[in-house]
């Protein structure tokens, strides 16, 4: 889906300083994916607590509200309502919502007020292609969405990547300075861009990700995972612990059905967790032993949950089926 980049007036959102167009020299040494994280050791004032019985939160991703076209502050007090942890919000709803004469002051207040965890902020852009006119203009988003993730009290952006078609393996290093380049400019904001993985998409496998993460050298670095994406890139199970979980702040939650085939499947296909065939009681203990302490945040596009559920049942089915999901294949870990 594209977002569409729409001005803020001045009056909407407090503005920042002009961010200089020279991206900073690196001067720390690779810190590497595989060593330190990078999820802050001061807990945000807007941090839900995780229930007791759980080592990681339980978040919503709010493309599961999309069919219902809720305003985004409505959004997060029937996440808070549903029991969630944290939310991830899209941007395109959160300008509609500025635009509408709202301000992020107000949505901070009430993620503070609802004791929910600002995951991540869903948004797009061409920061990946290979035109530079493209990548500028890209930047110049990602500035201004940045801001507005920092005024909303959030610290991560996804970044997917957009602008290619197909990921050519003979440009990796490029790809990490492209990178590179938005996680600088978010060293600036205070909001780290998230390498995020997608099935469909030029960046479907893990490996990949990590070669463009670690290749980057930026201590901050990191990646946004997602159970169906994983399967839908025709990635193997088995290796997926040998990433640093403490790095990985939240990973997109949802199942997947035994059939079409993994190459065949559509995002509309996902499911609820636990409704389809996917091996939490494998993946999750090899998370969990990996650091893996961030959000599970629902992620659904399924069009007959849409047409035969309320949004208020969805939420509530979202946040029970993972929760037992979670329970099961983490018994007697804390």
């Amino acid at each position: 889906m594209e977002l569409n980049h729409l001005n803020m007036t001045a009056n909407k959102i407090s503005r920042r300083k002009a961010l200089g167009n020279t991206i900073k020299g690196s001067m720390a040494a690779m810190a590497g994916f595989g060593f330190t994280s990078i999820i802050p050791k001061d807990v945000p004032k807007n941090s839900a607590t995780k229930k007791e019985q759980l080592p990681m939160r339980i978040s919503l991703n709010t493309s599961t509200l999309l069919h219902y076209e809720i305003a985004v502050d409505k959004q997060i007090d029937m996440v808070a309502n549903a029991g969630f942890d944290g939310v991830e919000l899209w941007m395109r709803n959160i300008k509609t919502f500025l635009d509408a004469g709202g301000s992020t002051e107000q949505l901070n207040e009430q993620l503070q007020n609802r004791n929910l965890l600002l995951e991540n902020i869903i948004g797009f852009s061409k920061w990946c292609s290979d035109n530079p006119e493209e990548r500028k203009a890209a930047l110049d988003q990602l500035a201004e969405e940045m801001t507005i993730t920092a005024e909303l009290g959030g610290a991560f952006i996804a970044a997917p990547v957009q602008g290619i078609s197909s990921l050519d393996r003979t440009k990796y290093d490029e790809y990490a300075e492209r990178f590179k380049a938005i996680l600088e400019l978010g060293d600036e904001t205070g909001v780290t861009p998230v390498l995020e993985l997608w099935g469909m998409g030029a960046l479907n496998k893990v490996a990949d990700c990590a070669q463009i993460v670690i290749a980057s050298g930026h201590p901050k670095a990191t990646m946004l995972l997602d159970f169906y994406h994983i399967h839908r890139g025709g990635n193997d199970w088995d290796t997926l612990d040998c990433l640093n979980g403490k790095r990985l702040p939240v990973i997109h939650m949802n199942d997947y059905p035994e059939s079409p085939s993994w190459d065949k499947l559509t995002d509309a296909d996902r499911v609820l967790p636990g409704e389809g065939v996917c091996p939490f009681d494998k993946i999750l203990p090899k998370l969990f032993e990996a650091g893996f302490r961030g959000g599970l945040s629902v992620e659904l596009f399924n069009k007959g949950y849409w047409d035969t559920m309320d949004a208020e049942t969805l939420l509530r089915k979202s946040y029970e089926t993972t929760v037992q999901v979670v329970q099961k294949s983490l018994a007697g870990k804390q």
